[in-house]
């Protein structure tokens, strides 16, 4: 009886936890409260912002026509910016220093230089370049040494016809962004373990089937997402190439109509909103191509690898 009753004296009583209290964080939303109210009073009381006038005219046809100028030219951007930019990294992590050399020069340029200067400069390129033809050499001179005129062009090319607004503002902002995804497939290549390449050329694969098979799929993790808000940095920067000058495109558009109405803050307001929805879409997208490519890391790998541990010390 008295071994029991010692026993139960020595049990410690149950502890009473008490919450901490955070009165900073009620403070807080209280006053984002209050900000997103006055906020949303603006939005619905300023006369500046004419919802109406806005929402009639930026659906219309030439906006939507915009609207498809912009996705192509950022699609097409970043294919060759992307494809361009995996060459130069790869010339960037050559034994060649020539091939080094050239890259890093060009990577060097193209991040040096505002887009807008970018565009602006190959939207004049047409001055640096005029009409060339292609034919039989000297015939001028030729001409005149046998008294006729003797015009042996089979065809010319003119330079500003064929770079046009479109093509210039493409070039410019496809170029520029190659320079930043070769950095960033760069960082992606390096991150790979080194031993994994010389494993795969110990079993006799080439440069080649090791890059794509071993170091790509692997740098996909690392690469996949700033390409992704590379993505979203060129649907924003195509607004850049009204400057070329590209008309048939998003910003231009809506610029125009809220110049031609003298309903500027309007139609601004609306190319906001037209970003904002390509935007979230895209980003809507980059959050699975991340998550699928990031298959086997983080957090449940983690797991994973715990509990294994675990099992392991049991046994």
């Amino acid at each position: 009886m008295t071994e029991t009753k010692t026993a139960e004296r020595a049990q410690p009583e149950a502890i009473t936890a008490v919450p901490v209290r955070h009165p900073g964080r009620w403070v807080a939303i209280v006053i984002l409260a209050i900000v997103a109210a006055m906020f949303v009073h603006m939005l619905l009381t300023n006369d500046a912002f004419q919802w109406r006038f806005m929402i009639d005219n930026m659906f219309r046809p030439p906006v939507i026509e915009g609207v498809r100028t912009t996705l192509i030219v950022t699609v097409l951007s970043m294919i060759i910016g992307v494809a361009l930019g995996i060459v130069i990294a790869m010339m960037r992590l050559s034994p060649n220093p020539i091939l080094s050399g050239a890259a890093w020069l060009y990577t060097w340029f193209f991040r040096a230089v505002p887009r807008i200067v970018l565009l602006i400069l190959f939207g004049n390129l047409g001055i640096l370049y005029g009409s060339y033809g292609f034919g039989l050499p000297f015939d001028r001179q030729l001409g005149d040494l046998v008294g006729i005129d003797l015009n042996a062009r089979l065809f010319s090319l003119d330079a500003r016809t064929i770079l046009t607004g479109f093509m210039a503002g493409l070039l410019g902002l496809a170029l520029s962004e190659a320079a930043y995804m070769a950095e960033i497939v760069r960082a992606g290549m390096k991150a790979v373990d080194p031993g994994q390449q010389e494993a795969a050329h110990a079993l006799g694969m080439g440069r080649g089937a090791t890059l794509r098979r071993i170091v790509l799929p692997q740098a996909m993790r690392v690469i996949v997402p700033p390409t992704g808000n590379e993505t979203i940095a060129m649907l924003k920067d195509t607004a850049l190439v009204a400057f070329v000058p590209v008309t048939n495109e998003l910003f231009f558009q809506l610029q125009a109509i809220g110049t031609r109405t003298f309903q500027v803050f309007p139609m601004l307001v609306a190319a906001c909103l037209w970003y904002l929805a390509l935007t979230s879409v895209l980003m809507v997208g980059q959050f699975y191509v991340e998550r699928y490519f990031s298959k086997g890391f983080g957090t449940k790998q983690a797991k994973a690898r715990a509990t294994a541990e675990n099992v392991g010390y049991g046994h």
